[in-house]
């Protein structure tokens, strides 16, 4: 049974994915509130991943790192701060989580890291410009580990688009957003957080073992599509 750790799985997507990985896998929880399941193969640690030193952990074989942000202003009311607490939360945790567990998973079974970006990378939309800077440097820590790691560990990222979780609850405050969020989607859907959970689960397994350095991207069309 692999031991995976994920950072951040008490709440939205990260919630999803430990209640995935639970049917086949360990997990170790590492987040600032404790996941509401509770577990014989569920261990929790409460760590502000930004602040805190990183508890020490005895084996594993996969890393996700699920933190986020979404912070939507127009361009002139973004300040200094802003770009740095996002930079911080998306890129430096992952950075911090990955340094600190790196000779773990060196040692681990098949191991792989799987990040997380958002599809604003690619599309380039208005408001975004803080998390998009922020989430494509998950891309390029995505591309320059997987690089540099092969052929031992794994690297990818999954860019989901709007997903179902609290974090995006101001853009579906009410029915009339999600329709049109919908409606903006090629097929005329949203995210939920399982659909992400079981990409995650993919590619820290054993069917994946081929896939490294790639940005999956869950968009429900938005991307690629103009119709």
């Amino acid at each position: 049974m692999k031991t995976i750790i994920v950072v951040g799985g008490s709440k939205g997507i990260g919630k999803a994915i430990i209640s995935n990985l639970l049917a086949h896998s360990n997990v170790i929880n590492i987040s600032r509130s404790a996941p509401e399941t509770s577990h014989a193969h569920l261990t929790h640690f409460s760590c502000d991943v930004t602040t805190d030193a990183l508890p020490d952990i005895d084996a594993a074989d996969g890393l996700i790192y699920c933190p986020g942000s979404i912070n939507l202003k127009p361009f002139s009311r973004l300040s200094i701060d802003d770009f740095k607490n996002d930079f911080e939360i998306n890129v430096l945790g992952a950075v911090k989580a990955i340094q600190k567990y790196l000779p773990l998973l060196k040692q681990g079974t098949h191991p792989s890291i799987t990040l997380f970006s958002t599809v604003a990378v690619k599309l380039g939309m208005p408001f975004h410009a803080s998390i998009a800077v922020a989430k494509a440097g998950i891309e390029g820590l995505t591309k320059s580990l997987g690089a540099e790691l092969a052929p031992t560990i794994r690297v990818n990222a999954i860019a989901p688009t709007v997903t179902d979780t609290d974090l995006a609850a101001k853009l579906l405050r009410n029915e009339k957003m999600v329709t049109n969020i919908k409606e903006r989607h090629p097929l005329k859907k949203i995210l939920t957080p399982v659909e992400v959970a079981d990409m995650a689960a993919f590619l820290v397994s054993e069917k994946s073992t081929s896939i490294t350095g790639q940005v999956f991207e869950i968009d429900c069309g938005i991307v690629s599509f103009k119709l």
